[in-house]
């Protein structure tokens, strides 16, 4: 059922936001399925009281605000609230960057890429179970690789919905993956041992050992001993989890390829830093380590 309807979601800081820099980032992957990037919007598809609501999000600047267009749904049946909530989560748009600027403005790495990516929020993952299993999919293997075996994964567990002639996808259930067997993720490529990992992960959200609300009601060093307490996490999948779903601004995955390259480039080094190295360089970040480790990210984007 189409419905045209505009749900506004409101952008704190606003003077510290760009809807253009968020998109260079949201496109960084041919590969991605989870949504599109088209004429200065996105179109994503997610799940509103049970039922799967396309959206097409855009900027409204005069508003300080973006807009999501629901472009098809059920109806009256959509909760404003939730995709609400959904879009702010995912875009980080209830975040204030001010603190973050001001201290990047002391620190010569972070000043020219705070200069450079001014306005880019920290663009999140707004499901746990996604979250859990990306950061499992992308262990030891390019990135390139692991885009192809999310999207195979998508597309095979995940609801899928084609509209006006184009395919769109919501990331698998955890109740879907809890009942596969190993052999199903092993025939996309899945190592045997990220198979378990991942079917593990989806049994213990499914029978309540690893909740949302859990890691909620944590603080950081909580939820990161829980979450490496399951089979398949360790401290730069916990880490990656709690910046980019649950935002603990002090989340640092130093073992982080992408972030012993981005330093390398910054600084101007004849060779890709060491762990120790890297401790070095960010142990002043504190608080502001999950910002710092994303722009250094960004930093690789061609």
């Amino acid at each position: 059922m189409k419905n045209s309807r505009l749900i506004h979601i409101p952008v704190t800081d606003h003077d510290n936001f760009s809807f253009a820099e968020c998109l260079v980032f949201l496109s960084r992957s041919e590969k991605e399925c989870l949504h599109y990037v088209q004429d200065n919007a996105v179109q994503k598809m997610v799940i509103s009281n049970g039922h799967p609501v396309l959206l097409e999000i855009s900027d409204d600047p005069a508003a300080k605000a973006l807009k999501a267009r629901v472009l098809d749904g059920p109806g009256e049946d959509i909760d404003d609230a939730h995709i609400i909530k959904y879009i702010s989560h995912w875009l980080h748009l209830e975040a204030d960057l001010r603190p973050f600027y001001k201290f990047a403005k002391k620190d010569a790495v972070l000043k020219p890429l705070a200069d450079r990516y001014k306005g880019l929020r920290l663009i999140g993952i707004p499901d746990l179970f996604e979250a859990l299993t990306w950061s499992i999919t992308g262990q030891q293997i390019t990135l390139g690789f692991a885009y192809t075996l999310r999207q195979r994964f998508i597309q095979a567990f995940g609801h899928h919905a084609v509209i006006n002639g184009k395919d769109y996808y919501v990331y698998p259930h955890p109740a879907v993956v809890a009942s596969l067997e190993p052999a199903s993720l092993i025939a996309m490529q899945f190592s045997r041992s990220k198979a378990d990992y991942i079917i593990g992960l989806a049994k213990a959200m499914t029978g309540g050992l690893l909740t949302d609300k859990q890691l909620w009601e944590m603080d950081y060093q909580q939820a990161r001993a829980h979450l490496i307490s399951f089979r398949g996490i360790g401290n730069w999948s916990a880490n990656y989890v709690l910046m980019k779903y649950h935002r603990h601004h002090e989340a640092l995955p130093l073992e982080d390829a992408g972030l012993h390259n981005a330093l390398k480039q910054q600084l101007q080094l004849t060779a890709k830093p060491s762990l120790a190295d890297v401790k070095a360089y960010t142990g002043h970040w504190r608080e502001y380590a999950a910002y710092a480790t994303f722009y250094l990210w960004r930093s690789l984007m061609q």
